[in-house]
C-alpha cells in the first residue's frame, strides 16, 4: 500500500446512542485491510476513548484515521471547551464530567490514559475557548 488510506467520520456530540459509530467502522475497515488483529485492537480502542471524550466534554467533532504503510494515524478535532491543564487531565481518576455523565457510566478519567496507553505516540493541542487537537500514532 503506497498511498495513504484516509477514512472520515463525524462525531455527533448529541447522540450517546451513536458514539462509538466511528470506532465500530474503522475496525472493519482495518479488518479489510487485513491488519493484524492486536493492531486492530489498539487503534479501536484508543479511536472508542476519542470519540467518547468528544461528546462528552466536546459536542462532537470530526475524526480521520489516516492508513499509512508503516503506521495509523488518528487525528480527532473539536471545537469544545479546550483543556485547561493536559498534564492533570492525563491522570488517571481526573475527569471534569458531570454527575449525569457518570450516571450513564461514563467519565471515570481513563480516556485519555488509555489513548496514550494504547498508541505509539499521542500529542494534544488545546486551547481554552477554542478546542481540542489529539494526535495518536499506532506503528505497524
Amino acid at each position: 500500500m503506497s498511498e495513504v488510506l484516509n477514512f472520515h467520520f463525524n462525531v455527533d456530540g448529541n447522540d450517546f446512542t451513536s458514539a462509538g459509530q466511528a470506532s465500530i467502522q474503522i475496525k472493519k475497515n482495518l479488518r479489510r485491510l487485513g491488519l493484524d488483529p492486536e493492531t486492530i485492537r489498539r487503534v479501536s480502542i484508543a479511536m472508542y476513548e476519542g470519540e467518547i471524550n468528544m461528546v462528552i466534554h466536546a459536542h462532537g467533532g470530526e475524526a480521520d484515521v489516516n492508513v499509512y504503510e508503516d503506521r495509523i494515524e488518528i487525528i480527532l478535532k473539536d471545537n469544545g471547551p479546550g483543556i485547561e491543564n493536559i498534564e492533570q487531565a492525563m491522570q488517571e481518576g481526573f475527569s471534569t464530567a458531570h454527575d449525569q455523565i457518570r450516571s450513564l457510566g461514563f467519565g471515570a478519567g481513563m480516556g485519555l490514559p488509555n489513548m496514550k496507553r494504547y498508541t505509539d505516540d499521542m500529542k494534544i493541542e488545546s486551547v481554552v475557548g477554542v478546542g481540542t487537537t489529539v494526535t495518536m500514532c499506532v506503528n505497524l
